[in-house]
Formats: structure tokens, C-alpha cells, sequence
């Protein structure tokens, strides 16, 4: 079995190149000391850091199973950055934002994926499929798939409104064991014929000590923002405990999405 060991590289913004305003939370693409382009998302956005942590959690299990993802990196933002922005909006906004904030590299000429001129092998489908029944991610359907065709490869990208159970933590152990109704209306589920397989094999890639050391790449000062939990350990431990019990129960979501493929016959 190969082990994982997830490591994010820290990088500092030192250019504010263009806002993607199709994004609600008004990601951007900015440039760092790297002098790589990243999509920045930002921490002072509508979801805030919840959205940073569903972003790297999400992304780093998607690379976890094997699957194609954009570099993830930590990436900080100076106090007064954001002053010679002539744009109020934005301004307000890298304000609010100032510190660590999550970056994904930019993949320069990638283009978004469209299920009716590509088809997407069903083992490729079934894999993602299964990882957004995990995650209960709610943003991969045909009006928004979140997914980029990129050096003849299919890419993930937006992970952040995934573990959207995080946004109160009310009955989160119930909601760990309960089917995911939204994989209906996933892009990619008529083409995840092979879901019982995949289940299988994702069993043997996620470990428990592979979750563990994703969960602990989450920046403890995410963890302090709105946290009903008396101690950023507890907090981390019940991302750990959500995510076992949600793969202990995998069955639960496989059968909801076989159901579901059903039902589009």
C-alpha cells in the first residue's frame, strides 16, 4: 500500500492580476512571490475559512485517491495590500482577507469541461462520483461542473462547498452516516458504472492515517474562526471522526447513487 504524505507549500501574493466573476465568493487570479498564477480563494468571502478548509480537505483527498488536482498552497496576504484597488467591492474584500488565505495553481489555456462533446471513462466517473458522495459536495452538476480539460486530462477544481454539514456542526455524527440525495444531479453519474469497484479500491487508498494527515494540514487559525468547539484539537478531531464514519458507511452513498442512476433510465 503506498503511503501519502500531503505537504502545502506556503507562498506570499505580490500581485492582484484579475477577479473571476463567475465565482460567487469572487476568487482571483493573483501572482506570488513564486512568480506562479494562482486562483486565489479568499478567507474574508461570504463562507469565510469554512470554505478554505472544505477546499483543502476536499482537494488533498481527490489527490489522496488519485485523482488530478491543482497544486494547493497556503498563500498570505499583506496588511494594505489591497489599498491601490480601484474597485471598492474588491478592495473590501482583500481587506477582510488579510493573512493566510488557500491558493490553487492556475492551469494557463485549461478549459471547462463539457459532458456532451467528452466522455469521461466510467471508472474516471465512478471515482468522482464516489469522492463527491464523501464529501457531500454539492457543486459538480451540468450547469456548474467545476471540472477543467487540461494537457488531455480531466481536473478538479472547487472543492469549497463541500463538509457543508461544517457551516453549524448540527448533528454531525447523524449527518456522517446519512446518503448524499444530491448526487442526482451530478454531472459525471451516468457515466459511474463502476461504482461497487471503486468503492472497494478508495477503501484501500483512504486510510485512516491518510485522513488524519490531511485534516492536520487545516492552519490552526482556520480552526479558531466560529468554532463551537472548545479547542482547535477537538475541532480537528471531529473532521477526522466525520470523515472515518462517512467511509465506514460508504455503502449508505454508493446505494444512493446506484438508486439515483436508476432513476435516469
Amino acid at each position: 500500500m503506498r503511503s501519502f504524505s500531503p505537504e502545502i507549500r506556503a507562498v506570499q501574493v505580490t500581485r492582484y492580476v484579475t477577479p473571476l466573476r463567475e465565482g460567487g465568493s469572487l476568487p482571483a487570479i493573483v501572482e506570488a512571490d513564486d512568480d506562479f498564477l494562482y486562483v486565489l480563494k479568499f478567507r474574508g468571502a461570504g463562507q469565510g475559512v469554512k470554505a478554505l478548509i472544505a477546499e483543502l480537505i476536499g482537494g488533498e483527498i481527490a489527490r489522496a485517491i488519485g485523482l488530478k488536482i491543482p497544486e494547493i498552497v497556503f498563500a498570505n496576504l499583506d496588511e494594505g495590500f489591497g489599498r491601490s484597488e480601484p474597485d471598492e467591492e474588491i478592495q473590501d474584500l482583500l481587506k477582510g482577507s488579510v493573512g493566510l488565505n488557500l491558493g490553487l495553481h492556475y492551469l494557463s489555456g485549461a478549459t471547462s469541461f463539457d459532458p456532451v462533446v467528452t466522455t469521461v471513462h466510467p471508472k474516471l466517473a465512478s471515482k468522482i462520483v464516489w469522492l463527491d458522495s464523501l464529501l457531500n459536495n454539492v457543486d459538480r452538476t451540468s450547469r456548474n461542473t467545476n471540472l477543467l480539460w487540461w494537457r488531455k486530462e480531466l481536473w478538479l477544481i472547487d472543492h469549497g462547498a463541500s463538509l457543508y454539514f461544517h457551516h453549524s456542526w448540527h448533528n454531525w455524527e447523524e449527518q456522517a452516516i446519512r446518503p448524499f440525495s444530491h448526487i442526482k444531479d451530478h454531472v459525471l453519474l451516468p457515466q459511474a458504472s463502476e461504482l461497487a469497484t471503486v468503492d472497494k479500491e478508495m477503501h484501500s487508498l483512504l486510510t485512516e492515517d491518510t485522513i488524519r494527515a490531511i485534516v492536520a494540514l487545516v492552519p490552526e487559525e482556520w480552526l479558531l474562526a466560529d468554532s463551537p468547539f472548545e479547542s482547535t484539537e477537538l475541532h480537528r478531531a471531529a473532521y477526522v471522526q466525520f470523515l472515518i464514519k462517512r467511509l465506514e458507511h460508504s455503502s449508505l452513498f454508493i446505494k444512493e447513487a446506484q438508486n439515483a442512476q436508476e432513476g435516469l433510465i
